[in-house]
């Protein structure tokens, strides 16, 4: 197998695990600029070495270890507070440091890509053990950080009842369910959200991601959860795409998770530290 075939087969390998590196880096920076610039990034070393993306291994688990790699090698990134469209991503990421280092990267890898504690500890460079205790961590210190309002859109009855149960027992207020995109602005306009929960696809055929983009078209920032049976779908690198994005089937663990870290990325003013 000559160069040139081997770096085309790794290229086609990676470029399959790449929807799942670029949701990953959105959902751990909380922003979808700075979560591609670091997926971008980990791309560019493993092209000018490319040892570091490991063949003997999975190849998310090798994409994800490289990646990793680059995100402990640069550390924290920061925001420009100065440019009104990195505030939410500054402010986030002043509440990022008081979290315990290293909890929501395991945390994300094992709810939202459901890697297994092994391969977590492979990709962050610790111990299984210390990747199940990080998880718990995790859990524990981004449920207690907001309580906040909730909005819904989901057409299928179960499935949305199922979501404002989880929803409700993290502490949130859940301020309705919407089915179509005429009800979710209808919903959003009476009571602002602090956060959306919503699905692509709704009752009448319309778009769950219209109905989001009216309303952030009305009310400016609102962290959003996109709910789809495909996620590539929305992470194709073209704009607007969404930082946090759970896909169906989903696991409660999953929406708790995602919940958790959407609101801890939230800047709106309604919400609360639960008592």
């Amino acid at each position: 197998m000559t160069d040139r075939t081997a770096t085309d087969d790794v290229s086609v390998v990676i470029g399959r695990e790449l929807p799942y590196l670029r949701r990953y880096a959105r959902a751990l920076t909380g922003s979808q600029t700075t979560g591609d610039n670091y997926a971008a990034a980990t791309l560019e070393a493993i092209l000018q070495e490319a040892s570091i993306f490991d063949r003997a291994m999975q190849p998310k688990v090798a994409l994800f270890r490289a990646f990793h790699k680059i995100w402990s090698t640069a550390g924290a990134p920061t925001a420009d507070t100065e440019d009104p469209g990195t505030r939410l991503e500054s402010r986030a990421l002043d509440h990022m440091a008081g979290l315990t280092n290293n909890t929501r990267e395991a945390l994300l890898l094992s709810t939202i890509e459901s890697f297994n504690n092994e391969e977590i500890g492979t990709v962050m460079g610790i111990d299984a053990d210390e990747a199940s205790e990080l998880i718990h961590i995790a859990i524990r210190e981004m449920e207690k950080s907001m309580a906040g309002k909730v909005m819904i859109i989901e057409d299928e009855a179960i499935i949305a009842m199922d979501i404002h149960s989880i929803v409700a027992e993290m502490g949130h207020e859940v301020t309705g369910i919407a089915r179509t995109r005429s009800a979710a602005v209808d919903l959003g306009t009476r009571e602002r959200p602090d956060l959306i929960l919503a699905d692509i696809q709704l009752a009448d055929n319309s778009s769950g991601i219209d109905a989001v983009n009216d309303l952030l078209g009305q009310f400016g920032e609102i962290p959003v959860i996109f709910i789809t049976a495909f996620p590539e779908r929305l992470l194709t690198g073209d704009k607007p795409e969404p930082a946090f994005l759970i896909s169906k089937p989903y696991s409660e663990e999953q929406v708790r998770s995602a919940v958790s870290q959407a609101m801890f990325f939230s800047s709106t003013e309604t919400l609360s530290s639960p008592a």
